[in-house]
């Protein structure tokens, strides 16, 4: 993403979460885990550092913990995707536009990031429906993001911002990675993942003037030979998650130059950032990060916090740390950054005065 010369930037103006009602402690997650596991996996024993090292305490869920490790079709599990997901995207909605004190008549293009479940019509459209949003608003919904969803919507919501005087552009993403789980799967990807991955839906509002951070700019790298590191398996039951490289052993060897790339388009390196909003994939990954952006153990404080507080929410978890990040933050440069499905990196840079 270019911008324009002479344009009036895209900015922030209000950043929103919400999660599910059922609160999941990693101790009683770990006593689950091993009900459903332990018969099939005799050594299941060996994942005990998995959840103890994953840097997470709460997760929260759409369904509550007695619901894991019963036979689900993908219908029920859809059904359920599609009910849970469209309440959440409601709640966030709700609470940008009291923020901003404007009304749903104020919004002009909508963008939904989802990608653990389907809809069609999709999300956008039943969420119009269900708030009564202007019949000519515009509608993006994005599908396959996985994780980097959030970064990548960010950035597609300030390009919709910018082609139009005055377009006011609510970006909301949704993940219910709980509703994936396959209890009959003991692959090893799907165990860790039970160590990792909650619900929950975030959102911003983005226009151009006002106040909040500016979205200076954002980019994306899809490396080669990597469709195998992350995504989905489509299966009878639904999806499956699918994890077949060392994540953090590929950040630290391939992260570095498209990093670099993007600051460097912009006239920066990485000694010119302030702050760094990364989306938590897991601690492992978090202490990737860390060594590759040059920075000292624990100093991704944001990020870690929403690891332990709410666990990896996957599209939705970045727009969290963002909003924690300001919080703590409120001023300086930023630079946004998670890792998705493709194998595909993605970057926003940030300003906020």
């Amino acid at each position: 993403m270019t911008v324009p010369l002479n344009s009036e930037p895209a900015r922030i103006s209000a950043v929103a979460t919400a999660v599910p009602e059922f609160a999941l402690h990693q101790s009683d997650v770990v006593a689950r885990a091993t009900e459903i596991f332990a018969p099939d996996v005799p050594d299941f024993d060996r994942f005990a550092p998995v959840y103890a090292n994953a840097g997470v305490a709460t997760r929260y869920s759409c369904v509550p913990l007695d619901w894991y490790g019963r036979p689900h079709s993908f219908t029920e599990r859809n059904d359920l995707y599609i009910e849970n997901a469209v309440a959440l995207l409601e709640q966030v909605a709700g609470s940008l536009l009291d923020q901003v004190e404007m009304t749903t008549d104020d919004i002009d293009a909508l963008v939904v990031i989802s990608t653990t479940g389907m809809a069609t019509p999709s999300l956008d459209a039943l969420l119009i429906e269900r708030m009564a949003l202007r019949r000519d608003v515009e509608r993006l919904p994005v599908f396959g993001l996985g994780c980097a969803g959030g970064v990548t919507g960010l950035t597609r919501a300030a390009q919709l911002a910018r082609s139009r005087p005055g377009t006011r552009v609510m970006l909301l993403v949704v993940e219910l990675c709980g509703l994936t789980f396959q209890a009959n799967d003991t692959a090893k990807s799907n165990i860790i993942s039970t160590a990792l991955f909650g619900d929950g839906a975030a959102g911003a509002l983005v226009q151009c003037g006002g106040e909040g951070p500016v979205i200076v700019d954002g980019a994306e790298h899809t490396w080669p030979n990597s469709l195998d590191v992350m995504g989905w398996s489509f299966g009878e039951n639904g999806l499956g998650v699918k994890l077949s490289r060392d994540v953090p052993g590929f950040v630290r060897e391939h992260l570095p130059a498209p990093a670099a790339a993007f600051l460097g388009c912009n006239g920066l390196t990485l000694a010119d950032i302030d702050h760094h909003i990364c989306h938590p994939g897991g601690g492992k990954v978090l202490d990737a990060l860390e060594d590759v952006l040059g920075l000292a153990p624990g100093d991704l404080a944001a990020s870690r916090a929403v690891m332990r507080d709410y666990g990896n929410m996957s599209a939705a978890t970045a727009l969290f740390v963002l909003k924690e990040s300001i919080a703590r933050a409120p001023s300086g440069r930023f630079l946004m950054s998670a890792l998705g499905p493709g194998f595909t990196a993605s970057f926003a840079l940030l300003e906020a005065e």
